[in-house]
């Protein structure tokens, strides 16, 4: 389990990375891959080296119940230094697992799309396997939706996390989901709610489900929280063709 509140566990076939951009400033899984690392957990040995584990890749089969899975919280799946070959093993297991559905989340979207575009150019892509990038700032933004909304996939998604500034969101209308949260941790920098409202008032008019995770009250995590009196918990249509949701 995890308390990343819009899944329900995290499976890492791959873990450590490199700075991206500015939302790297403040990584939690630098952090948390160097506490391991001091707790002698062997797959940490290496700190926050990216490394390949693929003992883990058949984890997911071995998990009777579906679920949500994240995959790569640790790391990032689509980073220079994963070889192609060890990708496409971790897309076969998913892709042999349809009950569970898989969140890919990356700051590299071009490689994504590179990839995914040869590995599903002849067929449609499952249902099951979501594939998202993030943003944090207007510049990270208007790079990164132009390759994310040419990506092969069944659901398109953007986490917004950190959000460091006001941002327009290009290319909405290619999306499927929309999180949105503050940076959280030694350091965090500020979020300003107008932000957050300015984000959540391009989905509602776009049509595309909303997802605010969490909030700073000053030093304070505030986990899913209200905004103008409501909790936002949206998520995008689940596999079935029915409007997803998680308990939280």
């Amino acid at each position: 389990m995890t308390k990343i509140e819009w899944t329900e566990t995290t499976w890492n076939p791959v873990t450590g990375c490199t700075p991206a951009s500015e939302g790297c400033v403040h990584c939690y899984a630098e952090r948390m891959a160097r506490r391991l690392q001091l707790m002698g957990q062997a797959k940490y040995r290496d700190g926050f080296a990216v490394r390949t584990h693929p003992e883990c890749l058949a984890q997911p089969s071995a998990w009777r119940k579906g679920r949500m899975v994240f995959v790569c919280s640790m790391s990032d799946l689509f980073h220079r230094e994963v070889p192609e070959r060890f990708i496409s093993h971790v897309f076969d297991a998913m892709e042999t697992t349809p009950q569970h559905t898989y969140q890919v989340l990356t700051k590299r979207p071009e490689r994504m799309w590179e990839i995914l575009s040869r590995r599903w150019d002849n067929r449609a892509p499952p249902a099951h396997i979501w594939c998202g990038t993030t943003i944090e700032n207007q510049r990270r933004a208007d790079e990164r939706m132009e390759w994310i909304s040419e990506t092969p996939c069944a659901v398109r998604f953007v986490s917004v996390e950190p959000l460091i500034e006001r941002l327009n969101i290009p290319l909405i209308n290619s999306l499927d989901w929309v999180i949105c949260g503050s940076e959280a941790g030694p350091g965090a920098r500020p979020m300003e709610m107008d932000w957050v409202r300015d984000i959540r008032d391009q989905c509602v008019a776009s049509s595309v489900p909303f997802f605010f995770k969490q909030k700073l009250d000053g030093r304070k995590k505030i986990s899913m929280p209200e905004l103008d009196g409501r909790v936002w918990a949206q998520m995008p249509a689940a596999p079935c063709g029915q409007q997803g949701s998680l308990a939280i």
